[in-house]
């Protein structure tokens, strides 16, 4: 009897880590949904997929229009075997007088936080009712401790991480997995367009094989790289002035 395909929804397909998800998990048996902003980018992207064997469906609608969004995920051919939620901007204080600009944070919590929440809420029931699947959610390092340069990118980040806890929780009896990723600098457009030093930066390509192994063995949480990890977490554990100074002092002070 031959397998049934294995079903792959990715948001953010056209960013660093998620078009590297894709083509990770671009073969024979996987049929890809893939979801991006830049069309060209996205079709180059699914091409290459399909080139390697994948069956793929490509969409762009815009993920804060509700309507649109759950009419779209409503019409997938079956509910998903992994849903991976790359889809993520950033925005960051130019200058301490003006901090961020009030549309850009609004859109920014729109798209990292609400979004990946609410197609959560609406794919797990099915999920549970069938006793598998996987919910992946992308937080940051920036999740253990804000970042004064990028305060409501740290906001969402955090947001997200605490939401994908509290939903593994929840999910796990009924055999439903939830894996949060906590990566550091993954060399991309966005990410050398954030302010402050890019330390232990990866390639795309070696991120998504970590997050790969993750998703696969279920792990709740995979973050890298370690010594970053140690930075950031370490960061909660000191008095609050201290760690300012030293944020400062390593260059993610607010101009």
């Amino acid at each position: 009897m031959t397998a049934p395909q294995r079903l792959i929804l990715i948001t953010g397909a056209t960013g660093a880590i998620g078009g590297a998800l894709a083509r990770h998990y671009a073969r024979p048996g996987h049929h890809l949904v893939l979801h991006g902003r830049r069309q060209d980018t996205l079709a180059e992207i699914g091409q290459r997929c399909r080139d390697q064997g994948a069956e793929v469906s490509l969409a762009s609608g815009p993920l804060e229009d509700n309507d649109a969004r759950q009419a779209w995920l409503a019409g997938l051919s079956r509910t998903p075997d992994i849903v991976i939620m790359c889809a993520g901007i950033n925005t960051g204080v130019v200058d301490r007088r003006d901090g961020e600009s009030l549309q850009a944070g609004r859109q920014l919590m729109e798209i990292n936080l609400r979004v990946p929440m609410e197609m959560a809420r609406q794919l797990a029931p099915a999920m549970q009712l069938r006793g598998r699947g996987q919910l992946v959610f992308i937080s940051s390092l920036a999740a253990w401790h804000g970042l004064p340069v990028t305060p409501s990118y740290s906001a969402s980040k955090a947001g997200i991480k605490a939401y994908a806890e509290a939903l593994r929780g929840g999910l796990a009896s009924d055999g439903v997995g939830v894996t949060l990723v906590m990566p550091g600098y993954v060399d991309s457009a966005m990410a050398r367009a954030m302010p402050g030093p890019k330390p232990f930066m990866c390639s795309p390509e070696r991120a998504a094989r970590r997050i790969a192994r993750a998703i696969d063995a279920n792990r709740p949480r995979v973050s890298f790289p370690l010594p970053l990890c140690l930075a950031t977490q370490g960061l909660t554990l000191l008095p609050p002035r201290l760690a300012q100074a030293l944020m400062r002092w390593f260059g993610y002070g607010v101009p």
